[in-house]
């Protein structure tokens, strides 16, 4: 779901909001009338309203996370980074947000940043703690616990 949620959901949002600005233009061209107002401001509102809500929720996630037993392989743009489970200091799970986001807070930067948002494996029960994820932080708190 991760290609759909910051790939496909925005082009299709922007497309339909430039598509609903671009309508009224191109009518009121052949008839020689300016458009209502209102035609432009409820698309350019539900765009910059849009944009900081993906910005905020869905632009920053990773393309891919791998679970590689002592470590993760995280993927995103073409590039890859490997971190060990010990490195994770704090795993934050948001099962409410659509999509549900996990977010690993790292002791040491990487390619990607001090953290790594990505979307929580798809569940049929959504509001539920995913099973996944739950064994995900008892690895990791296994992991910092035999490391020190």
């Amino acid at each position: 779901m991760t290609f759909f949620n910051k790939r496909v959901f925005p082009a299709i949002w922007f497309g339909f909001l430039f598509l609903f600005i671009a309508v009224p233009l191109v009518s009121s061209a052949s008839r020689d009338t300016a458009p209502p107002l209102p035609f432009f401001l409820g698309p350019a509102m539900m765009i910059a309203v849009g944009f900081f809500v993906m910005k905020k929720l869905v632009f920053d996630l990773v393309d891919q996370v791998w679970d590689d037993g002592g470590s993760l392989l995280i993927k995103n743009r073409g590039e890859e980074e490997r971190i060990p489970l010990s490195d994770i200091k704090n795993v934050s799970y948001s099962p409410l947000v659509n999509p549900p986001r996990v977010t690993l807070s790292l002791r040491r930067p990487t390619a990607f940043g001090e953290e790594i948002t990505f979307n929580a494996p798809m569940r049929f029960m959504p509001f539920s703690a995913s099973p996944i994820i739950k064994e995900l932080i008892d690895r990791i708190d296994l992991a910092r616990r035999t490391t020190t």
